[in-house]
């Protein structure tokens, strides 16, 4: 029997408004530079952080507020490189700006969705590689009250894909792996490491880019109350 749902942050429940690269290109546009947002999404899904973390040796990316700046800064720079701009103060802007609060917010199905799943009995928990900041964030977007548990690694000091994080949350909700699901949109941050301590799984796919994936699926959060009945 499921007791509680854990979900992902970025790209799950919220993102920068109102896409990443719209943000992104908006920002390039006050530098001088015209992008397109669908160049900066191929970026996005081509440009890796393992090599980030190969540059900077910087593993756990989020767990001070010095790592995180040096992490963000490289890998910015590499998008810039990506897209043929060498600006350090583009790159610079870019890291105030994702660094920002105030650029996130829910994507617009989520609060109904959580009010949906609480009301049919469901405990709900976050599970997120980001800052610790982020939990300013929810509570600007009125979901601070919304989770039972949560690990978030720029609070922790350790990132997903570690099993620790997943078994700390395991561990905080009181319950055993086969009663949590949790819901991400990452099959290396998300998805495997949740399977491979006991947990179920949804992948939440809001561009559509896995259709035929065999982990179940959903598009939107509102989908997820009918695809619980099935796990």
């Amino acid at each position: 029997m499921i007791k509680i749902i854990f979900f992902d942050a970025g790209g799950t429940i919220l993102e920068p408004y109102p896409t990443f690269a719209e943000a992104f290109t908006r920002i390039c546009r006050t530098h001088g530079h015209e992008v397109a947002p669908a160049d900066v999404q191929s970026v996005y899904h081509a440009v890796g952080t393992a090599e980030v973390s190969r540059k900077t040796g910087i593993i756990n990316a989020s767990s001070s507020a010095e790592t995180s700046q040096i992490f963000w800064s490289h890998l910015y720079e590499m998008f810039l490189e990506a897209l043929g701009i060498v600006d350090d103060s583009l790159r610079d802007d870019l890291l105030v700006t994702f660094s920002d609060k105030a650029t996130y917010k829910l994507f617009p199905e989520v609060l109904d969705a959580f009010e949906q799943l609480r009301g049919a009995g469901y405990r709900l928990g976050l599970i997120s590689n980001f800052e610790g900041w982020l939990e300013e964030v929810l509570v600007e977007q009125k979901a601070g009250d919304i989770f039972e548990v949560k690990v978030i690694s720029g609070i922790e000091g350790i990132e997903k894909p570690d099993p620790y994080v997943y078994r700390l949350a395991i561990e905080r909700a009181g319950t055993d792996p086969e009663e949590c699901v949790h819901v991400g949109d990452s099959i290396a941050n998300d998805l495997e490491p949740a399977t491979a301590v006991g947990m179920k799984v949804v992948m939440i796919d809001r561009s559509g880019s896995f259709p035929d994936t065999t982990w179940p699926r959903i598009t939107s959060l509102e989908e997820l109350p009918a695809l619980l009945r099935t796990l």
